[in-house]
């Protein structure tokens, strides 16, 4: 028979179909759920992605270290593997129901993490038409991506460089 899918539900309130990854938690490469960390520069809208195996102190400082400059102000949100970061750092109470907050009272609310919000909404999209990546090809794939924020629009040089990888 064409098309069975498995066990059938004999239970009328059990669903039919059940969406997955509903484990709560950070993941990690262990568990099948690799995780990304990537940092966006506001003012230069540079996007660095990489993947990691864990998101502990030491693989994050290490990321915002190579990645950012000295004097970078760095926003995060209130997450507490982020508390080490050893930059400008300012955080935004996601559980407070805080999304932005102004600082330094000039009416622009300027502490706040929706560039990096953005960004991993636009990862999510990039990601989506493959319907689930290798973790073991997860890096090539965010390193595309990556190239393809950073690029902004396709050009010849983008062209020739796209042709001269492959």
């Amino acid at each position: 028979m064409r098309g069975k899918k498995g066990a059938p539900h004999r239970d009328p309130d059990d669903p039919p179909r059940r969406r997955a990854n509903k484990r709560r938690g950070h993941g990690t490469y262990a568990n099948d759920r690799p995780l990304i960390v990537g940092t966006v520069g506001r003012e230069s809208g540079q996007v660095r992605l990489r993947v990691v195996h864990h998101t502990d102190r030491k693989t994050l400082e290490r990321h915002v270290h190579t990645f950012t400059l000295a004097e970078s102000v760095v926003f995060t949100d209130e997450w507490l593997g982020y508390d080490h970061i050893i930059r400008i750092h300012a955080t935004v109470a996601h559980e407070a129901k805080e999304w932005a907050r102004d600082d330094d009272g000039d009416g622009v609310r300027e502490v706040h993490v929706n560039t990096a919000e953005g960004m991993w909404t636009t990862v999510r999209n990039f990601l989506r038409p493959f319907r689930g990546v290798h973790k073991k090809y997860l890096g090539a794939y965010v390193a595309m991506c990556e190239f393809s924020i950073n690029l902004k629009r396709i050009t010849p040089d983008f062209i020739s460089a796209l042709v001269a990888s492959h």
